[in-house]
């Protein structure tokens, strides 16, 4: 697939299936004059992770890279009545400007931000939510570190839940084989027995894998 396909392909895919309400159609805009990244899923992958939380069981979702807090808003639509989405942020501005878009979109009452750098504070999250007891995580930090957020995360995933990364495939920075280390999480959870995973083509690559048992 050429450059211009794929580009093609993302911007029809947004246009069809992206559409959002009007609080999410200005957050970046408000991201950007705040001085943060304009980085962020596209709709259509923020749809999808409503879709595929809402497929769970609901009750606990952690995520791993607020940002500006748009795809926590999608997760957090998401849930089931008295879900809680735990969402890692190591930037205490980022973590400011989240915190506040999630109370104008009306779900701050289910996001509990957690403050630090992700392989940090994943053991204290941990202790505290127990192992086996998360439906939904969403990975979507320093690409480098995929395979230690793995390790971390898998015992605290219950039977069917899901687990999704974003940029299995590509970043801003160059594709998979430019060595962003996506390479080697794509193989070991695509090889690991407890897990069944797939990854689509979306925006920049997202891998959706499913807990066994």
């Amino acid at each position: 697939m050429t450059p211009e396909r794929w580009s093609y392909i993302g911007d029809y895919a947004e246009d069809v299936f992206g559409q959002y309400d009007d609080h999410l159609a200005g957050l970046m805009n408000r991201a950007v004059q705040a001085g943060l990244p304009p980085i962020a899923v596209s709709a259509d992958v923020g749809r999808l992770l409503k879709i595929l939380v809402s497929m769970t069981d609901g009750e606990l979702a952690i995520e791993l890279g607020t940002l500006a807090g748009y795809s926590g808003i999608w997760i957090a639509r998401g849930l089931a009545d008295g879900g809680r989405l735990i969402t890692v942020e190591h930037n205490d501005e980022h973590a400011d400007f989240a915190s506040s878009e999630f109370e104008k979109a009306g779900v701050a009452d289910r996001v509990e931000v957690v403050r630090g750098a992700a392989l940090e504070v994943l053991p204290e999250i941990a202790e505290e939510v127990g192992d086996a007891s998360v439906d939904f995580a969403f990975v979507d930090a320093r690409k480098s570190e995929y395979v230690a957020y793995f390790e971390l995360l898998k015992p605290l995933m219950k039977p069917g839940s899901l687990y999704v990364a974003d940029n299995v495939y590509a970043t801003g920075a160059g594709w998979i084989d430019q060595g962003e280390g996506t390479d080697d999480f794509n193989r070991l959870i695509a090889s690991d027995p407890d897990f069944e995973a797939v990854a689509t083509p979306m925006r920049e690559g997202v891998l959706i894998a499913r807990k066994e048992g």
